[in-house]
C-alpha cells in the first residue's frame, strides 16, 4: 500500500480552493465532478504519484440516495485536512482485512479515470474518521499524471489519534505503509507538511 492522496474538505469548493491556494502559494488545477456522490473537487500534484484534493458538495448536483464519502454531509467550519487515502492493489482483499465500517467497494469514473473507492454505508470512516480511505485505480491512468507540477511535495503526513496503537494495527492488517506517521495524542489531528516553492508549510 502507499499513500495516494490527501483530502481537504470544504463547505464550498471556491472558498476551499482559495483557502488552500493562499496557504500554499500555488494555484490548484481543475478536477471534476462525482455525479453519484454529488461532490466536486480541484487538485494539486504533490509529486511521486501523490496529490491533494479540495472536495466539497456540488450544489448543482442532485443529492445522492446514500451518504456522501468523507462524511461531507456533516462537514462544517473552515476548510481543513480531513482524510488520507491509501492506494491498494486489491480492494476486496484490503476490505477483508480492514476494520468494520471501512466501506464497500464502489466503482467510479471521471473522464479517462476509473477506480474503486471504499465508501462507508454511513459516510463515516472508522476511528472517528481517522482511518484511511481506500482506493484501487483501474488501468494505468492516475490523476498525478495529468496534473501540472506546481513544485509542491509532501514531506510528511502525521495522524494523531488517542488510540494510535489500535489504529496502526488496523492499517497493518491490510499491509505495510512507510510514508505516514501515526502518533498518540489527546485528540484527532491530521497534519501534512508540504514543501512549496515558497518554503515548507504545515497544513491541517
Amino acid at each position: 500500500m502507499q499513500l495516494d492522496h490527501i483530502a481537504i474538505s470544504a463547505e464550498n469548493l471556491v472558498a476551499g480552493v482559495a483557502h488552500i491556494e493562499a496557504i500554499l502559494g500555488v494555484p490548484l488545477a481543475p478536477g471534476g465532478a462525482h455525479p453519484n456522490m454529488g461532490t466536486h473537487n480541484r487538485l494539486l500534484s504533490l509529486g511521486s504519484g501523490q496529490y491533494l484534493e479540495v472536495i466539497a458538495i456540488d450544489p448543482a448536483a442532485p443529492a445522492p440516495d446514500w451518504p456522501r464519502w468523507f462524511d461531507l454531509d456533516n462537514f462544517t467550519g473552515a476548510p481543513r485536512l480531513t482524510n488520507w487515502i491509501l492506494r491498494v492493489d486489491d480492494m476486496d482483499a484490503a476490505l477483508q482485512n480492514a476494520p468494520a465500517g471501512t466501506g464497500r467497494s464502489l466503482p467510479q469514473t471521471r473522464g479517462d479515470l476509473a477506480w474503486k473507492m471504499a465508501v462507508p454505508e454511513d459516510g463515516k470512516l472508522p476511528f472517528s474518521g481517522a482511518f484511511a480511505g481506500l482506493i484501487e485505480w483501474q488501468g494505468q491512468a492516475h490523476p498525478s499524471q495529468m496534473l501540472p507540477d506546481a513544485g509542491c511535495r509532501l514531506k510528511k503526513l502525521e495522524i494523531t489519534h488517542p488510540d494510535a496503537e489500535k489504529l496502526t494495527k488496523g492499517i497493518r492488517k491490510m499491509g505495510e505503509i512507510s510514508d505516514v506517521e501515526l502518533v498518540e495524542g489527546p485528540e484527532i489531528v491530521l497534519k501534512a507538511t508540504i514543501q512549496t516553492p515558497g518554503g515548507i508549510v504545515g497544513l491541517q
